[in-house]
């Protein structure tokens, strides 16, 4: 895997510019946290070398001065809405995130349920929280925010939520998700912190996108294309050109809002401590770039990631056409297509050689070579490709089986008769488990294992949907995935 970004100086000049972000407000410092803390792995696709756990390793530098305060709305506890990349609604991620924060030994302060206004499902969710001894407060929906200033920054506005009690001089505010009211609850906390005679100050950590890289940059690019449901657009803030005379990057939501911020830190503070959108930011990533080369092409790679995972989505109903169009205007921006990625390519030339009979797949190891496969009576695509790539990587000759037949009969009896699966072929989880028990006899099995963190970085594309199972597979193996949006592949008449 070849590397474009130094997290070791993240690490280094983040924590370094939080604590002198904190000095500036004197007691105490809300930080918004956009994006995720410790499965970031968006930013470790675009940016090779940025570890999914770097904002997490980065508070970690700071653990005796931070502690967290969860976010959930209350209209995401009502509608169960799920976290799409680990299939788990946002009421159960909050658990998840306070037990990954308290494993290391992070302070945990609270759960706020934003958005409140009397939901009989979020008043049993606070109940079976403090029933685990949990402290949890309640804010509520404000009629017109964030437009009505006057009331929002008043004893009914602001005044009317709960006062979360904190102690550390950094208090990180962090969601499941976007659109859980974090913002809300760092400002409701400055309202609240201000009528006790405490000075606070607010600054927000958004990962993207890159402040002080270019507008079409490809890395900003694919954030664009990575919030293509949310409805972000990157845009050039007017109030940093305005005041500074140079040009920086934020997102139209930031923007809209950054007038009615301002006032309300006036009203707040008497003056507000920003110029601009990208004054409140403390993002240092544009400073840990050490190959620009290297993430523009990684950066490229995840737009048309992006595209194939919006086509496939909205193959199963879950995206809009909309969605899938504004990726394809990303791309056109870009001046890419899908040809673009190889092994997009390689797959489509496969499928075409055997006519259509067999789905195939395409993998692009570092090296730049690529490798094909096609599904057997035995095997699915990915799970031949898996075999043909560590095959490749250990040096082992293409004939040897690593796998004998006679094993993979009994696993696929097991499959349908007794799992009542419809599908025989083996996925590529079951393909590792395979080798691995032969990897007690068969030296070769031992040399393919040996080849596994090999994959980080490669690419891979199916001509047809894969299985959750093989996708999350090639995710734990940092192998980016895309897939022709055919949901079951019907062989072409011979």
């Amino acid at each position: 895997m070849k590397y474009g970004f130094d997290n070791d100086k993240y690490l280094k000049i983040q924590s370094e510019h939080i604590k002198e972000r904190i000095a500036k407000f004197g007691d105490k410092l809300y930080m918004e946290f956009g994006g995720k803390l410790f499965d970031d792995y968006h930013a470790s696709r675009v940016l090779p070398g940025f570890h999914p756990d770097s904002k997490m390793q980065m508070l970690l530098q700071l653990k005796d001065d931070v502690e967290i305060v969860i976010v959930i709305s209350a209209v995401d506890i009502e509608k169960n809405k799920i976290r799409s990349d680990l299939g788990i609604t946002y009421d159960m991620d909050v658990l998840r995130l306070r037990d990954e924060f308290l494993e290391r030994e992070l302070s945990v302060n609270s759960v706020v349920i934003t958005h409140f206004n009397g939901q009989a499902s979020a008043e049993a969710y606070r109940k079976r929280l403090e029933n685990m001894g949990i402290k949890v407060y309640y804010h509520h929906t404000i009629e017109g925010y964030p437009q009505n200033v006057a009331l929002i920054d008043s004893d009914e506005g602001f005044g009317k939520n709960d006062y979360v009690e904190t102690t550390k001089p950094l208090v990180v505010i962090t969601a499941p998700g976007p659109g859980s009211g974090k913002m809300a609850v760092c400002l409701s906390q400055l309202y609240q912190e201000n009528k006790r005679g405490i000075k606070a100050g607010y600054a927000k950590f958004e990962t993207f996108p890159v402040w002080n890289m270019p507008l079409a940059h490809p890395v900003n690019m694919a954030y664009e294309a990575a919030t293509a449901d949310l409805d972000d657009v990157n845009m050039i803030d007017p109030f940093h050109l305005e005041a500074y005379g140079e040009t920086t990057v934020n997102y139209n939501r930031d923007i809209e809002i950054f007038p009615v911020m301002n006032a309300l830190f006036e009203d707040i503070y008497g003056s507000s401590p920003y110029k601009s959108p990208t004054d409140m930011g403390v993002n240092m990533i544009g400073y840990c770039i050490s190959d620009d080369e290297v993430c523009r092409e990684a950066s490229l790679q995840e737009i048309i990631r992006r595209y194939y995972t919006s086509l496939c989505s909205f193959a199963e109903g879950k995206a809009t056409e909309s969605e899938v169009n504004k990726i394809a205007l990303v791309m056109k921006h870009a001046k890419i297509t899908t040809d673009y990625r190889k092994t997009t390519v390689a797959a489509r030339e496969r499928l075409e050689k055997n006519g259509g009979t067999s789905s195939t797949a395409a993998i692009e190891l570092e090296d730049g070579t690529i490798l094909t496969a096609e599904s057997s009576p035995l095997l699915g695509p990915s799970a031949a490709l898996l075999l043909n790539a560590l095959k490749h990587l250990a040096g082992i000759p293409h004939n040897i089986k690593l796998i004998p037949q006679n094993m993979i009969g009994p696993i696929q009896r097991t499959k349908v008769d007794y799992l009542h699966g419809h599908n025989p072929r083996l996925h590529t989880d079951e393909v590792l488990v395979a080798i691995s028990m032969m990897s007690l006899l068969d030296e070769n099995c031992q040399q393919a294992l040996a080849q596994l963190p090999n994959l980080v970085g490669a690419q891979v594309h199916s001509s047809v949907m894969l299985s959750e199972v093989d996708r999350k597979t090639f995710n734990k193996l940092g192998v980016g995935l895309t897939c022709d949006p055919i949901r079951k592949f019907k062989p072409a008449k011979k």
